[in-house]
């Protein structure tokens, strides 16, 4: 399954979502027998991080660990942390059966919503679409996950900017259908909303991605991505 697939799949569970507890519902999102993710990892984090020397990174909301793998495959020391149980055990199965360093992709459960990391302890935090159906204050996840970065280390993230064309009607505060937790923003509002002291981080990029994708039952869509790159410069 896509990224983009993943749409349909939730849909069917947004009755629940919304008093639902976020273990729960992360656990029942990888509940099948199946991988949820393709294990590939994100182009447009692939694209971003390309040619950056190799240091340590973190991955919030890893899910399955496809980004965490390509990074140790380009010689990170990387660290995925997810909430569900299931998708850490998956990931570290997916790990396993690579020839990767001791130690060079790590998964850990994790509640990012508890998450304090050390300060300036990683050179590359990403995050890959972290949208949440659930309780997930994003916003302050974001914030101290910048706190994290050590001096000239980069914050990726990367959402979604709209639904894809197969969903349904789209609130785009995160208030309609797809579950009240869910924002959709550009990668200018995302940048606003974290609002980092600019005198010890840059936005270097916030701009739309745009990409074609194959939905759940066969469509072509066009979809529309939010990139935020943001270093910290002291």
């Amino acid at each position: 399954m896509t990224a983009s697939s993943a749409w349909s799949t939730d849909r069917r569970r947004d009755a629940m979502s919304s008093e639902e507890s976020p273990l729960a519902h992360w656990e029942q999102r990888y509940a099948g027998a199946e991988p949820v993710w393709s294990g590939r990892v994100n182009p447009t984090l692939a694209a971003a991080v390309a040619g950056l020397p190799p240091g340590r990174s973190v991955d919030l909301g890893c899910g399955e660990g496809g980004d965490v793998i390509w990074l140790a495959q380009q010689g990170w020391q990387a660290l995925g942390l997810d909430l569900s149980p299931t998708a850490v055990a998956r990931a570290r199965e997916a790990a396993s059966a690579r020839e990767l360093g001791p130690g060079s992709a790590r998964f850990e459960q994790c509640d990012l919503s508890a998450w304090e990391p050390d300060e300036a302890s990683y050179d590359l935090v990403t995050a890959s679409f972290l949208h949440s159906r659930v309780a997930l204050d994003r916003t302050r996840i974001l914030r101290r996950a910048a706190r994290a970065l050590a001096p000239e280390g980069l914050l990726v993230i990367v959402s979604h900017a709209a639904p894809p064309p197969w969903a349904l009607a789209h609130d785009h505060e995160g208030t309609g259908p797809t579950g009240p937790h869910e924002q959709m923003l550009t990668a200018q509002e995302e940048a606003d909303e974290i609002a980092l002291d600019p005198s010890a981080w840059a936005v270097e990029v916030a701009e739309q991605r745009e990409r074609e994708a194959d939905g759940p039952d066969g469509q072509h869509g066009h979809l529309e991505d939010s990139l935020l790159i943001v270093r910290r410069t002291a």
